[in-house]
């Protein structure tokens, strides 16, 4: 009974290790990862089940093609002066990066690639703020982890309620 409720302890402390990590990495990840934009493609902006939100689809997802490499890995986005990212190969670890090229990971599916979070929430009655949304603004780490933190509009405009 007693080596029971040891590997129970053992095992809820493990857990709440895991989550705490996960937490700090994402938190990490939000405060010091490099900000990008993404154009988007944004698609039905409400679910009557989980309230209002925006699915998104980033342009650059049409872009990696079926079988032009393995089914999850690393894309090269050329960054411009204005941390608009766009698609310029899939990566191959023997070439280097450019200066303003980063790596983002993906994972295919269907015909297109998976690239980060592909909804955002905003409270009931907000859709109205968030119409214009041209890109989704992420942090992305340097081994290509990604995490949306906004949209913007066409000028990069910061959107959402004043």
């Amino acid at each position: 009974m007693k080596i029971r409720i040891i590997i129970l302890w053992l095992v809820a402390a493990l857990a709440l290790l895991v989550i705490n990590v996960q937490a700090f990495q994402r938190e990490r990840l939000a405060a010091s990862g490099q900000v990008i934009f993404l154009e988007l493609a944004p698609v039905d902006p409400r679910s009557l089940i989980q309230g209002d939100y925006m699915r998104l689809r980033y342009a650059v997802s049409g872009q990696v093609k079926k079988g032009a490499g393995a089914r999850d890995g690393l894309i090269v986005l050329q960054l411009d002066e204005n941390n608009i990212a766009r698609y310029a190969r899939i990566h191959d670890p023997q070439t280097p990066l450019a200066k303003n090229e980063i790596l983002l990971r993906y994972r295919q599916q269907d015909s297109d690639a998976r690239i980060g979070p592909e909804s955002f929430f905003f409270q009931e009655g907000q859709a109205k703020y968030y119409n214009a949304a041209r890109y989704g603004e992420l942090r992305v780490s340097p081994a290509g982890d990604v995490m949306l933190v906004g949209l913007r509009g066409e000028s990069l405009e910061t959107l959402g309620p004043p």
